[in-house]
């Protein structure tokens, strides 16, 4: 960087250039206490890891939440009971969360439905109930459990249509 203009220089001295260090640092290390080594982890119980999760958040309130006939389902359990699904499905697909996984979490509960079937509407507001409550983790994943991943791969046309003629070849409910 150049020095101001009032700074006085001596115009014998050298220029002053950039130099290496005299050697490269070793490569870095995870050896520390609470590092973790290898790679991330799989099994149940782990999730589906996603880039940007949080965009899914933002659809469901700012896009999804107006649209939501909800019954008896309070809304934050809706939102948060479908967004398991929606970023599941994100996830199966390697990317990020886009409208379309939560049009097809949403609408595989019949939220996004004038007049849901009314076994539908029973056995959904058994299944949200407390969703959104952090001590009902348990029943989150079970919400999510109850999509099967051969659905989350369905296109949402498709998805739709089969909705329209019989929900529950769209989901696993124990009775």
């Amino acid at each position: 960087m150049a020095a101001p203009a009032y700074v006085p220089v001596n115009p014998m001295d050298d220029v002053r250039t950039y130099a290496s260090p005299p050697r490269r640092p070793d490569s870095w290390r995870a050896d520390r206490p609470g590092d973790l080594e290898g790679t991330q982890p799989r099994g149940e119980g782990f999730g589906n890891p996603g880039p940007d999760q949080g965009y899914a958040l933002k659809l469901a309130h700012d896009v999804f939440l107006p649209q939501l006939h909800l019954g008896a389902v309070r809304a934050e359990d809706a939102v948060a009971g479908c967004l398991g699904i929606a970023l599941k499905r994100a996830a199966l697909y390697g990317r990020a969360p886009v409208a379309h996984d939560l049009r097809i979490a949403f609408g595989v509960w019949g939220f996004l439905s004038d007049a849901p079937p009314a076994d539908l509407v029973t056995v959904r507001e058994e299944l949200f109930s407390q969703a959104a409550n952090s001590h009902h983790y348990a029943e989150g994943l079970r919400i999510v459990e109850a999509v099967p991943e051969a659905t989350l791969r369905k296109p949402v046309a498709q998805v739709e249509e089969e909705h329209a003629i019989d929900w529950r070849d769209l989901v696993v409910v124990a009775d």
